[in-house]
């Protein structure tokens, strides 16, 4: 008896400990120290770093690696060689990198390298920094990584750089030796070829000498903006020691730290009302006037996404011209600015809703990329769709569309590829920001829209700042719903099955009723919403759940009246249902009139054909 009650106990305390592993996932932990002097008449930098590095894993680490993104900017490096060879590539980069001149080129060169004050052994691998430790650093343990290094920062030629086409001159992004992300899944030293990236939490204290002549943005709060001037102080510029200034910054809490500079720049604060403060750093020219409207609008996408999408969490924001188009980084984005209003701010809310899903909940954007591109696209198409009053019950309808292009070129590949091994950059566009955000529309559509938004922000809340996966993301829904989803993360993610339904017949019955049969011609099931429009002018939605669902949604539309049909196992190619309507009284019938079920063929949706049902103002995305 003793014995049993002894298992029973240490059977209880497992399942807690196995419980509280799963709540409380580990994470390292990297506190970075910089200070860097900048020579702007040879474009290089020298600078020293101290790591505070935390092994919170249960893992004694024997190596540790660094990237040292700017070698990708040398000719023949994995950057250069796939933008060449690459079917598709991308018209910024295609063979830019292979003709730059040896002041040209980017590099990072490491120095010395110290752990606790003892040399290390390290090699440069490319855009990897491998470093042989001489002591293990063991499970629950810190130590301190000391580092001199030099960087030649290179013609602007992808999100980096110098002297981009608008004539910022420095855009430094990915631009420090950066310690590799170690977590569960072990290291992810991935090279350097051009697309996504992934990084440690910690907090940054940088400080950045320049010729006094520039003002410099950056990730953080500038700790000195008495001496700095250039708009945290009026109009007033700082002085420097030999003509050059100190700019000092610090950034808590983050996993990335850019900046850029140039002396041009005219800098404006705006503040949002119980959020943060918004930078804005732009050149005056003809189309500044545009930069001059935006914080109007800058303030209320901050507004809109913290009230759906979660508080934004920091003190500030700034939003930088540079660059090449548009990169998200930690409390800042790289846009570059000669654009029409319209595209400005779209460019900005964007990569402003990167800090949601990219620096504070920090996917990992590598393997998660449409995580990362997907969700962001997805909240940048309602928010734009409210800025701009454009008023459409469903926002996604260009997602939608571009995705069905990829299918009709059969050019889709798994969303669960990396991001550096995508075949062709079109599958990868398409696929990381467009059938990423359907993931999420699609989502809506199973769970309903009010589970929907109660379950993305509790996403949000329980696991901003933890790096969550694709499983984080289902379970949450998961309890939101009280419905099984994990068949729908793995069809959609893990394969390239397309979604096809068709109306096969609608016949008048026996006893003045009417039967509609529907096949499945695609190869993923999905839940059906199918809206059956009556000459009276109701309207019902005969909901078909999937049975391996194990549950329903409750009815999303106060005006139309749900009846709730037998569930479709998924495994029968065809499902009937009865109206208790005689058919000359149905006008039409469409499967999901809203468009948030991603039907590949939308052909044979309608009875008449071509005949889509009415849903509010019209139908959906029309």
């Amino acid at each position: 008896m003793e014995i049993k009650k002894i298992l029973s106990t240490l059977l209880v305390a497992f399942l807690v400990l196995e419980a509280q592993a799963q709540t409380a996932r580990w994470q390292q932990r990297a506190e970075y120290q910089m200070e860097i002097d900048m020579d702007v008449e040879t474009n290089r930098l020298k600078g020293t770093q101290t790591i505070t590095y935390f092994n919170n894993s249960p893992d004694t680490l024997y190596n540790l690696y660094y990237h040292l993104f700017f070698n990708a900017f040398q000719p023949g490096s994995m950057m250069d060689v796939r933008s060449r060879t690459i079917e598709d590539p991308d018209r910024r980069v295609g063979s830019r990198i292979l003709n730059l001149s040896e002041n040209e080129i980017g590099y990072q060169k490491i120095n010395s390298l110290k752990k606790d004050g003892n040399d290390q052994d390290y090699e440069v691998v490319g855009t990897i920094l491998e470093v042989d430790l001489s002591e293990p650093i063991l499970p629950g343990a810190q130590t301190v990584l000391d580092m001199e290094f030099e960087a030649q920062v290179p013609l602007q030629t992808r999100r980096s750089g110098r002297d981009n086409r608008e004539g910022i001159e420095y855009t430094m992004t990915q631009w420090f030796p950066k310690l590799c992300e170690y977590d569960f899944e072990g290291w992810h030293a991935n090279p350097y070829i051009g697309r996504e990236f992934h990084g440690v939490w910690g907090d940054y204290d940088v400080k950045i000498n320049i010729d006094e002549d520039y003002v410099v943005a950056a990730s953080g709060v500038v700790q000195n903006p008495k001496q700095v001037g250039h708009g945290y102080n009026g109009d007033k510029k700082g002085k420097g020691k030999d003509g050059k200034l100190e700019w000092h910054f610090i950034a808590e809490n983050v996993h990335d730290f850019a900046w850029a500079a140039d002396p041009d720049y005219k800098h404006t604060i705006t503040k949002v009302p119980d959020g943060p403060e918004l930078h804005f750093f732009y050149q005056t020219d003809t189309l500044s006037e545009n930069w001059e409207l935006l914080p109007e609008y800058s303030v209320r996408l901050f507004e809109i996404a913290s009230e759906k999408y979660g508080k934004y969490p920091y003190p500030q924001y700034s939003i930088v011209q540079g660059g090449d188009g548009g990169m998200e980084y930690a409390m800042l984005t790289m846009i570059t600015g000669h654009r029409s209003l319209r595209s400005l701010v779209g460019v900005t809310v964007h990569e402003a809703m990167h800090s949601w899903y990219q620096h504070v909940l920090g996917f990992n954007e590598t393997k998660y990329s449409w995580m990362d591109e997907g969700f962001t696209s997805f909240a940048s198409n309602v928010i734009e769709n409210i800025l701009f009053e454009e008023n459409q019950y469903n926002p996604h309808i260009g997602s939608y569309n571009g995705y069905v292009r990829l299918v009709e070129n059969d050019m889709q590949e798994p969303l669960t590829t990396h991001s550096d091994f995508y075949t062709t950059n079109r599958a990868y566009g398409t696929s990381a920001y467009s059938k990423g955000a359907l993931f999420l529309m699609q989502m809506e559509y199973i769970v309903g829209k009010q589970v929907f938004d109660k379950a993305l922000l509790r996403f949000f809340d329980e696991w901003k700042f933890k790096h969550p996966n694709a499983m984080d993301f289902i379970r949450v829904f998961e309890k939101e719903s009280g419905l099984q989803l994990k068949w729908y993360l793995e069809q959609w993610i893990g394969t390239t099955n397309t979604i096809d339904y068709g109306i096969k017949s609608v016949e008048a019955t026996a006893d003045n009723k009417t039967k509609v049969v529907l096949e499945r011609i695609g190869h993923m099931p999905m839940p059906l919403d199918v809206f059956v429009n009556l000459k009276s002018g109701v309207v019902q939605n005969h909901y078909i759940p999937l049975r391996i669902m194990r549950g329903e949604k409750d009815n999303e539309f106060a005006r139309i009246n749900m009846v709730e049909e037998s569930d479709w196992p998924w495994t029968y190619p065809e499902y009937s249902f009865i109206i208790n309507q005689p058919i000359d009284r149905i006008e039409n019938i469409e499967i999901d009139a809203t468009y948030r079920l991603v039907d590949a063929k939308r052909e044979n949706n309608t009875w008449p054909k071509d005949n889509p049902v009415t849903f509010g103002d019209g139908p959906a995305g029309k």
